[in-house]
Formats: C-alpha cells, structure tokens, sequence
C-alpha cells in the first residue's frame, strides 16, 4: 500500500478548496495511514494536525444508528413496530398535503422508517412545535420531550412511501432513550465510545474542548450571500468563493443544553472518530477487540432497503450507485457510481466536511474531514474513495 496519490489530493485540497483537512485509513484494524494538511485555523496560520476537535453534523448519524442496530439485534424493538408503542404520541399522525390540507396517516411511522429517513419528517427546527418544547422543558430542550413535540409537526408525505433527508436520526436517538430510560449521549458513551476507546468524542462543547477546536469556515461561492447546512449536503458547488469564519457553534441543530442530536450533535478528532469507522469495517469489532456490533447485524446495517418508491428521494447527484441501508449509504452498482469500492462499501458525510467510509470485505476503514461547511462533497467524496481503493494495490 502507498498513500502518496492520497497525500497528494489532500495537499491540492487544502491548497485549493478548503482551508485544512486531516484523515486517519485502518485496513484490518491496523492503522496504515493518517496525514493533515491545510490550517486548523487561517487567520493564525496554525498547522492542521488530526487531532483538533471538529464538528461532524451528520456524520454522527453514523454513530445513531449504530446505538439503534444496538439495540435491534438485542430484542428491544424490531424495524417493523410502530414507533407509537415506544413513544405514544406518534399514534396519530397527519400529512400535510397541497390543495387537501391536513389528512390523517394511513401508515404508522415505524422504526425502520426512522432508520430509513421515510417516516415523513423534514429538517426545520424553528417550528411551533420546537418553541413548545422549550417551554415545557424551561429551555433545557431534552431529546424524548423534543421528539415528542415534533410528533405534532405534519408529515411531509405519507409514511414509507418516500424517502427525505431529514429530523429522522434526531427521533432515533429520542427513542433510544424512551426503551433505555438512559439520556443519549449517556447511551453511547457507555456503549460505543468507551468500548472502542473513543476518548475525545463527545455531545457537547465545554469551555475546555472548545480551546481544542478547529475553526469553522463557510465556503460562499461568488455571488452567494449565505447557504443552508442541509442543502449544502444535497449540492455542491467549486467556483470560486471566499472563506468565512463562523464561529465553532452547530446552534441551528443544538435547540439546548440538554439536547442531544442524533443528527449532528458530535464533536470528535479524526484521529478518534476513525475507531469507528474502522469497527464497522470491521463488521462490529473494533481496533481493539471490543466488538459493539455483530456482523450480520452489521451486514443488515448497509443492506439496500429503498424499494421503487423511496428510490425516487434519494436522488442526489454524487449518490448515483447508491442505495440507502439502516441509516447509511450503500454501493449497489459500481459502475453506474463510476467507483473503485466494491457493492455493499458503505458510510455517510457532514455539512462541514466529514466523511465515513466502510468496507467490510476489504475490512477498509477511512475517516476524512475538513471543517468548512458548504463541503462540496460532490467533488471530494467520490475522487476522495477512488483514491484510496488505487492506494490499496499501490
């Protein structure tokens, strides 16, 4: 294995198209690759080094649906219950559809659909309902009292029957705390953080981590005056722009102290966030022997499950040869993607930059992040796997 063709992009990177970046690789549970380039912060000119502390947006998805797939393959619920028999206020609800006004679900939501991103949710969080859950909670917005404010929130379709990037994982981890009884960020740092030796991943900043972060940046292409984090992840664009320093915050998704996101609430290194990525490539055991996962549940995690109707929303541009698993991107067609990975390679990104790639039949495992949020992920993602796989035989 050589990585210099790896080095090389990372290095035109952040010459070119993001400020600074840093990746950890592992192939079977050996780390055989970790490299930063770029700055950590520009206006200072500090070195970027893999160990500064970033925001992933929603590459904690990744981390979500690994505490659920938890907690399936222990029997605690099935993909096929009714979310209602775990949080009640979603018994009843209503889509809001053009020209007929409200009309009652025909479908309940079910867990699969909350792993699936097609139980009807969208992505806004300055809703009325969001604004009752403040006020019950006298604005500590924990994640159950949240999840069950938002079941009052008409659907955008009717469930199953579409698929939507959207507030799904945010319920997901809601409903990990309603059978556990446990908040989330308590879950997964008992159940996957201190298992896989992840010390330096966390829900919330403190004053303290804070000192650790890389600055944020937005990427605004000319012309632009502002984006939104959500579509920023749908498009791209690489024309010319300017960098922008926005602070190290997520508030948009972090609705209160007390919240944790199972969207995008995490706050990693590379270097720390890669002892996941390579556990699932390592279909549930991790670098250091700890398995969290087994492996056929693991297998299910990025097995394809939109059928032809949900196949229609998951239509962005640089997922073409994808399909879509318990909460992940998974390679069904090679050559339509136009990549070097093999089917079943699977992972997810985030707004800023962050991205997970698995695969367990090459037992490949690769972290990747910048932190500028306007991520181009179009651009990077599919050259950034294409790369990798041409070092392995290098």
């Amino acid at each position: 294995m050589n990585f210099d063709k790896l080095r090389a992009f990372m290095d035109m990177l952040s010459e070119k198209k993001v400020p600074g970046n840093a990746a950890t690789v592992y192939v079977d549970g050996k780390n055989v690759f970790s490299y930063a380039s770029g700055f950590s912060d520009l206006e200072s000119r500090t070195p970027m080094t893999g160990r500064e502390l970033i925001n992933i947006y929603s590459c904690s998805k990744i981390t979500t649906v690994t505490a659920a797939c938890q907690l399936l393959e222990r029997g605690v619920f099935l993909l096929s219950d009714p979310l209602y028999e775990y949080i009640p206020e979603y018994r009843d609800m209503y889509v809001d559809t053009p020209g007929c006004g409200l009309i009652k679900a025909k479908n309940h939501i079910t867990v699969g659909d909350l792993f699936g991103m097609t139980a009807g949710f969208g992505y806004k969080m300055n809703t009325p309902e969001f604004d009752t859950a403040f006020n019950m909670t006298n604005g500590k917005m924990d994640t159950l009292t949240v999840a069950k404010c938002i079941a009052k929130t008409p659907l955008c379709f009717e469930p199953g029957t579409n698929w939507n990037y959207s507030l799904c994982h945010d319920v997901l981890a809601a409903l990990v705390c309603a059978v556990t009884g446990m908040t989330f960020r308590d879950y997964v740092r008992k159940n996957i953080f201190e298992p896989l030796g992840m010390t330096e991943s966390f829900f919330h900043r403190t004053p303290q981590t804070e000192q650790r972060m890389a600055s944020q940046y937005a990427f605004v292409p000319s012309g632009s005056q502002k984006f939104d984090e959500v579509e920023a992840q749908r498009s791209f664009s690489t024309q010319n722009g300017t960098f922008q320093n926005v602070g190290k915050g997520i508030a948009k998704f972090i609705p209160g102290p007390e919240y944790d996101s199972g969207g995008a609430g995490i706050v990693t290194s590379v270097s720390d966030y890669a002892k996941l990525a390579a556990a699932l490539a390592g279909a549930g055991k991790g670098i250091n022997g700890e398995r969290i996962l087994s492996s056929r549940t693991v297998k299910l995690m990025h097995t394809d499950r939109l059928n032809e109707h949900t196949r229609a929303g998951f239509n962005w541009a640089h997922m073409r040869g994808y399909g879509y698993g318990l909460g992940v991107r998974t390679l069904t067609d090679p050559a339509l993607a136009g990549t070097l990975a093999p089917i079943g390679e699977f992972g997810w990104g985030g707004a800023a930059g962050a991205t997970v790639i698995a695969d367990t039949k090459n037992k490949l495992a690769v972290f990747y992040a910048h932190h500028m949020l306007n991520p181009q992920e179009g651009f990077y993602q599919p050259r950034l796997r294409n790369i990798v796989y041409a070092c392995l035989d290098s």
